[in-house]
C-alpha cells in the first residue's frame, strides 16, 4: 500500500512548513555522480554547522539528549542502552504520529524497518553545537555508560542534583531545558519559546560567525527560499559570509552544466523509455544557458584560485582529479557557446572521462548494466549546500522564538 501524508488541523504556517518537509522526500536526486562531495560538504559545514541532509526538525536536538538523560536516570547498562535507545526512538514515531504529527517525524514512513535513528542523525549536530559533552562517536558513548555510572555515585552533589564545582560532569550540557513532564509518552515538533532560545544560544556559543548564526539570531522566517543566496535578507548578511556565499553560488551554478550534460548523455544512449530524458535534459542544459547568460559578469569576476584557498583554509583535501576536472569545466564555460552545449564535444569528453575516473568499469557511460540502474535523474539537483533542510531548522527556532510558553 503507497504511502501517504495525511492533513491534521495545521495553522497556515504548519501547513506550508509540512508541505515543505515533504518537498525534501520529492527532491531530484542528489547523488555525487561527479565527486563533488569534498567541496559540497566543506561548503554546507562553513555555512550551517551541525546540520545534515537527513535533519528534518529542529526540536529532535532535543529529544535525543532528553532521550539519553532519561536513560541514564534509569541506570540503563552499556550492554542495553543501544537495543533500548532504538526501542524507544521507534516508539516515538508512533507517538509523534498519535499527536498529530507526521511531516519531518524521522521513522513516518519507514516505521520498524527505520535504518537511521535521530539519535545517529543528530549526533554530531549536537557536538557541534555544545549540547553533546561526551567527545567520541554515538557507540563509544554507549560503552563509556557503566563507568560514568560507577563515577557519578562518587560525586558530590549540590541540592539540584549538578555537580559540586562541576567534578564528575555529565554527558550533557548542563543548560540543557528540561524535558516536559510528559516526556516522551507525548511529543510534539514545534519547540517553546525556552526551548527555542536554548537552541539559539548554543548555535551563537558555538558558531556565532556562521551563516546559520546570523539567521538564528537576526534572520525572520522564510518560506521555500530555493538557494540561500536568494534570502530576502542577503545583504544583511556579514560581508565574509557574503563572499563565502558568492564562490559557493558560481561553483553551484557552474557544475550545474556538468550535471545536467551528463544526464543527457545517459538519456541518448539509455534503452526505452529512459531515452525520454535527453530531450528533457537538452531543455534542462537551455535554461541553464540562458540563467548562466544573466550572470556572465559575476562568473568573470570570480576567481577558481580564490575558491582553491578558500577551501584549503578550511582544511579541506580536494584530489587533485577533482580540482583538475572542476577548474577545467569551469574554463570550458567560460569559453564556450553555452546554447549548444549539449552538442560540445569537448564537454562530454569532460564528463566522460571524469565518471570513468570515479567508477572505472561501473561508468554508467560505458556500462550497459550500469545505466539500466538509471532512475532518469542521477546528480541532476544543484548544489544547495543543506539549505532546504536548514531553512525548515532556522524557521523551527524562529518560529519557537515568538511563542507563548503557558504550554511549556
Amino acid at each position: 500500500m503507497p504511502s501517504s501524508f495525511t492533513w491534521l488541523d495545521y495553522s497556515e504556517r504548519e501547513r506550508r512548513q509540512a508541505q515543505h518537509v515533504i518537498s525534501l522526500f520529492r527532491e531530484q536526486d542528489t547523488r555525487d555522480e561527479l565527486g563533488l562531495a569534498t567541496i559540497r560538504d566543506t561548503f554546507a559545514d562553513l555555512f550551517f554547522p551541525g546540520t545534515s541532509t537527513i535533519q528534518t526538525r529542529a526540536r529532535y536536538f532535543l529529544f535525543v539528549p532528553w532521550l539519553y538523560r532519561w536513560l541514564e536516570g534509569k541506570r540503563v547498562s552499556s550492554a542495553q542502552i543501544g537495543a533500548r535507545v532504538r526501542w524507544e526512538e521507534l516508539a516515538m514515531v508512533e507517538t509523534l504520529i498519535k499527536q498529530g504529527e507526521y511531516a519531518g517525524v524521522i521513522g513516518a514512513v519507514a516505521r520498524k524497518s527505520l535504518q537511521r535513528t535521530p539519535s545517529s542523525i543528530y549526533w554530531f549536530g549536537l557536538g557541534a553545537w555544545g549540547m553533546r559533552l561526551f567527545g567520541g562517536s554515538q557507540e563509544q558513548y554507549h560503552a563509556s555508560l557503566d563507568a560514568f555510572y560507577h563515577r557519578s555515585r562518587a560525586v558530590q552533589r549540590a541540592d539540584d542534583g549538578e555537580p559540586i564545582d562541576g567534578v564528575g560532569g555529565g554527558n550533557w550540557h548542563t543548560g540543557l531545558p528540561p524535558a516536559p513532564a510528559s516526556f516522551p509518552s507525548e511529543l510534539t515538533l514545534p519547540l517553546h519559546r525556552v526551548e527555542a532560545e536554548y537552541l539559539r544560544e548554543r548555535i551563537m556559543m558555538t558558531n556565532r560567525d556562521s551563516l546559520l548564526g546570523f539567521l538564528v539570531d537576526r534572520g525572520k522566517p522564510v518560506d521555500k527560499v530555493p538557494f540561500v543566496w536568494e534570502h530576502p535578507q542577503y545583504h544583511e548578511f556579514p560581508e565574509q559570509v557574503r563572499s563565502d556565499l558568492e564562490h559557493a553560488r558560481c561553483l553551484s551554478e557552474t557544475m550545474h552544466g556538468a550535471a545536467l550534460l551528463y544526464n543527457h548523455m545517459l538519456g541518448k544512449i539509455a534503452p526505452g523509455k529512459l531515452a525520454e530524458n535527453a530531450e528533457k535534459y537538452r531543455e534542462a542544459l537551455a535554461s541553464w544557458a540562458a540563467d548562466m547568460k544573466q550572470r556572465r559578469s559575476a562568473h568573470e569576476r570570480w576567481s577558481i584560485d580564490s575558491l582553491w584557498d578558500l577551501l584549503a583554509s578550511r582544511h579541506a583535501h580536494i584530489p587533485f582529479n577533482t580540482r583538475a576536472f572542476v577548474s577545467s569545466w569551469v574554463m570550458l564555460v567560460l569559453g564556450s557557446d553555452l546554447e549548444h552545449i549539449a552538442d560540445n564535444e569537448r564537454a562530454q569528453r569532460l564528463v566522460r572521462e571524469r565518471e570513468i575516473s570515479l567508477k572505472r568499469g561501473r561508468a554508467r557511460l560505458v556500462n550497459p548494466r550500469s545505466l539500466e540502474l538509471w532512475s532518469g535523474a542521477s546528480g541532476s539537483a544543484q548544489l544547495n549546500y543543506r539549505w532546504p533542510g536548514t531553512e525548515i531548522i532556522v524557521n523551527d527556532i524562529l518560529t519557537g522564538l515568538t511563542r507563548e510558553d503557558d504550554d511549556a
